[in-house]
């Protein structure tokens, strides 16, 4: 039973999720401007309401209780002077406002810019007429509009300039890459002519020893057979000298 356990689940235990929504935090009020998921975003806004309330007061537990929360006294310090200066003065809450971006590569998070409110507000004031008053809200809520499409749009060509440069270096990581292997496969050809010819000169040395060998063994025979053949004239040569003999 999650008896005492508020808040959203985050994927982390309870030790995680308060140093992580601590992180935030800082980063907001350091930045202004954060890039996180929507559900995070959500989260974190109840601790930023808070720390702002507390500037607002401006007494010494209330900043006590923001260096508790941020754990950055110099971070506070300047926290506490904004709002000193009147930064939220006009404003009883609405301190953050969340522009969505579409879901994350890879594993399809929504994300969104998590930014502090530092304008004015317009206020609603005594008008004549209902006209005039809801001209100046629709003038309000176009100036809203105008200046959050701005941000994403910046913020959009941010992200194509980074696109593009990881772009550019993956392209320069696969020349390079695509070099190395035909330098691979130039010295593998290399090495493979050199074996068919080591081989090529062996078939031809042992071609020549058995053209010798053959040649060898052909004089041999020939050396055997003459001898026959010199017996064979000799026999005849007798033979013919007898038969002349007794027709005498």
């Amino acid at each position: 039973m999650r008896h005492y356990k508020k808040g959203r689940k985050l994927g982390t235990d309870a030790s995680h999720t308060k140093a992580m929504k601590k992180n935030l935090a800082v980063a907001l009020f350091t930045n202004d401007r954060i890039k996180t998921t929507v559900t995070r975003a959500k989260e974190v806004r109840g601790t930023i309401d808070r720390i702002i309330t507390w500037a607002k007061k401006g007494d010494l537990h209330s900043r006590r209780l923001a260096i508790a929360a941020l754990g950055d006294k110099e971070l506070v310090r300047e926290v506490f002077e904004k709002a000193e200066q009147g930064m939220w003065a006009d404003r009883n809450g609405g301190y953050t406002r969340i522009l969505k971006l579409g879901p994350r590569k890879g594993d399809n998070a929504p994300m969104a810019i998590l930014e502090l409110v530092e304008e004015a507000v317009v206020p609603k004031g005594k008008a004549d007429g209902k006209p005039a008053k809801a001209s100046k809200k629709s003038a309000a809520k176009k100036a809203t509009k105008a200046e959050a499409k701005d941000d994403i749009e910046e913020f959009a060509e941010g992200e194509a300039d980074r696109v593009d440069a990881v772009a550019e270096t993956d392209v320069r990581d696969d020349a390079a890459e695509a070099e190395k292997a035909e330098d691979e496969d130039s010295v593998e050809e290399a090495v493979l002519e050199a074996q068919e010819a080591e081989v090529a000169k062996n078939e031809a040395e042992n071609i020549e020893e058995i053209k010798e060998e053959i040649a060898e063994e052909t004089k041999e025979l020939i050396d055997d057979v003459n001898p026959v053949a010199d017996d064979e004239a000799a026999f005849e040569e007798t033979v013919e000298e007898t038969e002349k003999h007794e027709a005498e």
